[in-house]
């Protein structure tokens, strides 16, 4: 067996590779024994080479196709302590095979049908040693520096002689390379911009041009007609593909269509192009996980806190937790398609948050934790002054963003050390939860400014989880509406509203006052309550607070909206 050494720690488990995996390159076809424990290296199969492996490796079966092979090769591979054998796939299990993966203690896993065994090689060792994310010794794929598509933009325009892109599947520019002046202006914009242009990528859509391009596996000529103006050069393009997945594309500005010795050329720098996307991908992924790791463990407290906090660089400093969600989730079940943009939304923000504390405050540690997004950040210097502003600095990043894709942002009282966080990320988590639920055009409040309505939130919730039900006056008024189609509760609600003006509580319920003051009456004598004591007015605007945050009413009666009249 050849062994492919992994320099530095190992950190990860073959559980987290299927994760950041597993939609890419790499599927489960028969577990092992323990997916949680370290794995300690990548291994390619070698039937004349019988070289020692290094304990929990992951082996590579190139050319490992027979049943009866993977069934020895399980067994003899559990005897040497691996922890998982790579197959090429599709694969088909079979009883022998599963129950040869439990007895060896070998997960048995299948890589994806167009993928390279040199990609998955790649992003194991990637995956394997956390340590090497943002190192800058040198590494090399493919003879150039790893994850430098600006490196190989530029090598591949030399092959095609013309300058070149490589963009993603959202047509947003990763790398160019030189000589872009040699295009046309058309270029020229979607470089500055950084974005393919929208009136072309519609053009492109129309004329059939992106179908092409994911479909075949062979490079696009595009027409400058098949672009939507005029004046622009031809294109060549080649969708950048991970096995099934594709990654992007490379577009050529061209004089004509290439040579076939050039098309070769383009289509074998492409799968070049795949492995240094997915490096970049998969150290992104890496890093990112690791960064959210010390943000939870540092807002979560406990023993492991302190450390975290360190790592983080935020020991012994004053600092404040945001916390931000988005606003205007569905109401009901989410569709795929929602549910998969909402996830892609949350990541887009929360990167773009990191950048904005980075520039605001450069120690600032940002990661996405469940549905949130939180930072951690560092407030210096006058402590009077903190809650202003961090006030600012949401409010500045939020109008920044815009409302393509709307948030809201939650902050907790300042923590004046690491172990303040908690208390700062319930803060915060208090402060978003009345803005997400309440709505409205509030996007920022500190949990000082919101502790009443952080306070009701509770009181339901507690309500909820013990079973109340609304009772007394606020109940039998309730059961009259319900048997009588009446408007007492509204009446209620409207002039404990108006603090028990008739003329501005009769305009709220849209009627007239003398209509009003009689509606009046009936709510005392039908709920049995004395309007002119304060502490029944008080009960009653507490009941229906709770109605509104969706507390039960009583058996038979039915909840009265806010703005029924």
């Amino acid at each position: 067996m050849v062994l492919t050494p992994v320099p530095g720690k190992p950190h990860t488990s073959l559980a987290r590779v299927l994760e950041d995996l597993g939609e890419v390159l790499l599927e489960s076809i028969a577990d092992g024994r323990n997916a949680r424990q370290l794995l300690g290296g990548v291994v390619i199969h070698d039937p004349l080479d019988e070289s020692e492996l290094p304990a929990r490796a992951v082996v590579l079966g190139v050319g490992v196709h027979d049943p009866d092979e993977v069934v020895r090769l399980l067994h003899e591979l559990g005897g040497c302590g691996a922890a998982a054998l790579v197959v090429r796939a599709p694969f088909a299990s079979t009883p022998q095979i599963r129950q040869a993966a439990t007895t060896s203690g070998v997960a048995l896993l299948g890589l994806a049908r167009g993928a390279s065994w040199t990609q998955v090689a790649a992003m194991l060792r990637t995956l394997l040693a956390e340590e090497d994310v943002g190192d800058v010794s040198p590494q090399t794929l493919g003879g150039m520096p790893s994850g430098d598509l600006f490196a190989l933009a530029n090598a591949v325009a030399a092959l095609l002689d013309a300058p070149v892109t490589i963009e993603d599947r959202s047509s947003r520019v990763l790398a160019f390379s030189g000589r872009q002046d040699e295009a046309d202006q058309s270029r020229v914009e979607t470089i500055l911009g950084r974005q393919v242009p929208e009136r072309f990528t519609r053009a492109l859509q129309r004329n059939g041009v992106f179908e092409r391009l994911y479909r075949d596996n062979v490079p696009v000529y595009v027409e400058p007609e098949s672009q939507g103006t005029e004046g622009v050069m031809p294109r060549v393009a080649h969708a950048v593909r991970a096995g099934d997945e594709v990654l992007g594309s490379i577009w050529a500005a061209v004089h004509g269509p290439l040579t076939e010795e050039r098309t070769q050329a383009f289509v074998d720098a492409s799968k070049l192009v795949a492995l240094h996307m997915l490096r970049l991908r998969a150290g992104a992924d890496v890093e990112r996980r690791l960064r959210a790791d010390l943000v939870s463990t540092a807002l979560e407290g406990g023993a492991a806190a302190p450390e975290a906090i360190a790592r983080l660089g935020l020991l012994g400093q004053p600092a404040i937790v945001l916390a931000m969600g988005l606003l205007g989730g569905s109401t009901g079940e989410p569709s795929p398609e929602e549910d998969l943009r909402r996830i892609a939304d949350r990541q887009r923000i929360a990167d773009a948050l990191a950048m904005h504390l980075s520039a605001v405050q450069p120690r600032s540690a940002v990661a996405l934790v469940g549905e949130f997004a939180y930072g951690i950040v560092p407030m210096p210097g006058n402590q009077a002054d903190c809650g202003d502003r961090s006030l600012r600095i949401a409010s500045t990043f939020l109008e920044r963003t815009g409302q393509r894709v709307a948030a809201a942002i939650g902050i907790g009282p300042l923590a004046l050390d690491g172990s303040g966080l908690r208390r700062s990320r319930e803060g915060a988590d208090r402060a978003l939860r009345v803005l997400l639920t309440n709505g409205g055009p509030r996007r920022v409040a500190t949990v000082e400014e919101v502790h009443i309505d952080a306070l009701m939130l509770e009181l339901t919730d507690l309500a909820a989880a013990r079973g109340d039900l609304v009772a007394g006056p606020v109940a039998r008024l309730l059961d009259y509406d319900t048997q009588h189609q009446s408007q007492l509760v509204h009446t209620l609600r409207c002039w404990l509203d108006a603090f028990g003006d008739v003329v501005a509580a009769s305009a709220m319920a849209f009627v007239h006052p003398n209509t009003f003051r009689y509606r009046l009456r009936r709510v005392a004598e039908v709920g049995e309550m004395d309007l002119t004591n304060p502490g029944e007015r008080f009960a009653a605007m507490v009941q229906l607070r709770l109605l509104a945050g969706g507390m039960a009413p009583a058996a038979g009666a039915r909840p009265a909206a806010r703005n029924e009249g």
